[in-house]
């Protein structure tokens, strides 16, 4: 069983409705697909990747060496970590104004990060469509209104670095994605994240300059349980720096969510039993406590505020 990989440019020609099908199929079925001619340059991808590497040597790997984590592992004998990640990261945003070493790092990064935005726009839009949602429902619920622009986009750099026992710890703990729609660049050499499929743990196989989508918390709920968010994780590995570059597109802190009317049908009783509508800045700070734990839980906390 392997995730589904789907032809985004398909969507532009005689295939579009049987891409659309595919589409509408992994989010119901999956909640994660592979996109191939998803329309980024696979030269930019590249330099993305080539200048992410360089970062790591040049900023982060000798720290992650001497880390508290990385102490905790030589000491801990034969017991399991619990509690943490074999996980170096860093989180970049609109306003960054860091200042990285790494010749061209913020440049490309930013470049890198403005087409992936347009991308999760376009994605929406096909998720709008197949829910037989107005055009442009999921990012104005996202923005906070219509002609608002408050929607957090995010990207997570992470590394996972080659783990001495990776028996004993985990590159990234098992959760679903709080936010809405994610869009993972992964190493295409280095293997290790795992997604949730009845029950049993499905490689997501490193395909080189494909864009992994998967859906969050907040398409789960926007779809009134059509799309759920998720389960998945990264193991870590012996050998190999696993590189992971996730951008979100999260609705604004300020934005209530709610499932769509149109896709809330039944009796008074039977719509008190979807999910709940909520501001998402009290969602996440719930999340926050609560994000390796079951989501299920999560939506009745945040019901209860």
């Amino acid at each position: 069983m392997a995730i589904p990989v789907i032809d985004f440019s398909k969507l532009n020609g005689q295939e579009r409705a049987k891409t659309l099908a595919q589409i509408a199929n992994a989010c119901e079925e999956w909640g994660f697909f592979q996109l191939v001619n998803h329309g980024i340059a696979e030269e930019l991808l590249e330099r993305v990747k080539k200048v992410s590497s360089e970062f790591y040597k040049l900023e982060r790997e000798e720290n992650f060496k001497n880390s508290e984590l990385a102490n905790l592992l030589k000491e801990s004998g034969d017991e399991k970590l619990e509690n943490v990640d074999w996980e170096d990261v860093i989180t970049l945003s609109d306003d960054d104004q860091s200042p990285y070493k790494t010749p061209g790092f913020l440049e490309i990064m930013k470049e890198y990060r403005c087409e992936l935005k347009k991308l999760a726009e376009k994605m929406m839009e096909v998720m709008d469509q197949n829910l037989g949602l107005p055009k442009g429902y999921i990012k104005e619920a996202f923005n906070g209104g219509e002609g608002e622009n408050n929607a957090f986009f995010g990207t997570k750099v992470s590394h996972y670095p080659p783990c001495p026992n990776p028996e004993k710890v985990t590159g990234l703990r098992a959760h679903t994605d709080a936010g809405g729609v994610i869009l993972l660049f992964q190493d295409d050499q280095v293997g290790g994240l795992q997604v949730l499929k009845d029950g049993e743990w499905i490689d997501v196989q490193p395909l080189k300059n494909t864009i992994v989508i998967n859906t969050g918390d907040q398409i789960e709920v926007l779809s009134n349980g059509r799309y759920k968010s998720a389960w998945h994780r990264v193991l870590s590995t012996v050998d190999g720096n696993r590189l992971s570059i996730a951008s979100f597109y999260n609705p604004s802190l300020e934005a209530t969510i709610a499932p769509a009317t149109q896709l809330v049908k039944g009796t008074k009783e039977e719509m008190d039993q979807t999910y709940p509508k909520f501001v998402f800045g009290d969602y996440m700070s719930v999340y926050v406590q609560q994000k390796f734990l079951p989501k299920e839980p999560r939506f009745q906390a945040v019901k209860a505020m």
